[in-house]
């Protein structure tokens, strides 16, 4: 695969290690619900692995602006590249949305958003129990619809490199792929 039809490595590792933060946050997400026994240990985690993945969100959308993705086959279906063009969209709204959300749900209880030893980011809104309740409604509602959109984003994903072939999961692995030559991708 060339240049052309490939993320850049800082994208690819961007891609990865987020893929990787973000299902674990899921999975603690869970558990912090399930589990009162360790839910102070997984709060500890859940928070700065939080702040990490906005500030990495923050990063790969500056990538994709300065380096824009490979272009879609030519013959993918106009529906399917609005799909995955509003999914990429859904994705990015909600590795920014769902931080910064939780941030200002523990502002508004007044918790302190502990990183690392004594650094303690400051509260970005004012207290308010009203205010906390609804935006933790709003935080467990984007974390179904993160997970949600990870499930769609993980089969079409699979559609490219199982079925179509057509190199796309091949432009995000750190593998080239096999890609079918009866459909090249728009530009090459």
């Amino acid at each position: 695969m060339t240049d052309s039809t490939r993320f850049n490595l800082p994208a690819r590792l961007l891609h990865w290690s987020m893929a990787a933060l973000i299902l674990t946050m899921l999975l603690i997400g869970v558990a912090m619900v399930t589990s009162l026994a360790d839910y102070n240990a997984l709060v500890a985690l859940h928070r700065p692995l939080g702040l990490l993945i906005l500030l990495l969100a923050v990063l790969r959308l500056a990538n994709r602006w300065r380096r824009p993705p490979p272009p879609l086959p030519r013959d993918l279906p106009v529906w399917q590249r609005r799909a995955a063009h509003a999914s990429h969209i859904v994705l990015y709204g909600l590795m920014l949305a769902m931080p910064l959300v939780g941030w200002a749900m523990l502002s508004a209880a007044r918790y302190p958003l502990t990183l690392v030893g004594p650094f303690v980011l400051p509260p970005i809104l004012p207290q308010s129990p009203m205010v906390y309740a609804w935006l933790r409604e709003l935080h467990t509602v984007l974390a179904y619809g993160l997970f949600a959109t990870i499930l769609a984003h993980i089969g079409a994903a699979l559609l490219h490199a199982l079925i179509r072939r057509d190199g796309v999961f091949a432009s995000m692995a750190f593998r080239s792929g096999v890609r079918s030559p009866a459909t090249p991708r728009a530009g090459t």
